[in-house]
């Protein structure tokens, strides 16, 4: 998949293509980039890149990448600005890591990064798209529902969905801020 695409907001066009298992270390890089902001609202983990949830995250960019499931948005000069990495919970697709490098923040990457995952998900017959994030961090619950996400109380998660949350509750700081969201996709005709 590779699409050419121009942000109404974006100084430079951009493009899309699916990532390969040689990416895993821009998608690092692009992530700690990225990070800073949770820093800066006081959400800082300090994890090794030997701890058990450094290692799981990365072990899940490197299945979604073997499996095409990673989308890059790519600009000829400034190289890969952001990721959507994708995976599955309870046979639904789900958003593992939405990340897009500050410099290119609020120019149309994550939108278009998810815009993209969405389509991606439609077009191999999926209902909904899952993800997990902060809900009181102002980029995250609400730039998600203002592109038709909800948030999906428990009781409503199957198992594979809770044990997620779940894991990124002990692990995470602000557990109890964590939820899960949903987005029903439409089918295009």
């Amino acid at each position: 998949m590779s699409i050419a695409l121009q942000s109404p907001k974006a100084r430079t066009a951009f493009e899309l293509r699916v990532g390969t298992v040689s990416d895993i270390d821009t998608l690092c890089e692009i992530d700690f980039d990225a990070s800073e902001l949770f820093v800066r609202a006081g959400l800082d983990v300090e994890l090794p890149n030997e701890h058990e949830f450094a290692l799981a995250e990365r072990t899940r960019w490197l299945c979604s990448l073997s499996s095409e499931g990673a989308l890059l948005a790519v600009d000829a000069f400034a190289g890969v600005l952001g990721f959507a990495a994708s995976g599955t919970r309870d046979g639904e697709p789900y958003l593992d890591q939405l990340s897009v490098r500050r410099h290119s923040m609020r120019l149309g990457v994550g939108t278009s990064l998810l815009t993209a995952t969405e389509s991606k998900a439609r077009a191999g017959g999926a209902r909904s798209l899952w993800l997990t994030t902060y809900r009181h961090l102002s980029w995250n619950r609400p730039f998600y529902e203002r592109r038709g996400f909800i948030v999906v109380p428990e009781p409503e998660l199957g198992r594979e969905m809770l044990a997620e949350l779940q894991y990124e509750r002990h692990w995470l700081p602000a557990p109890e801020e964590r939820v899960v969201m949903r987005k029903e996709l439409r089918r295009s005709n």
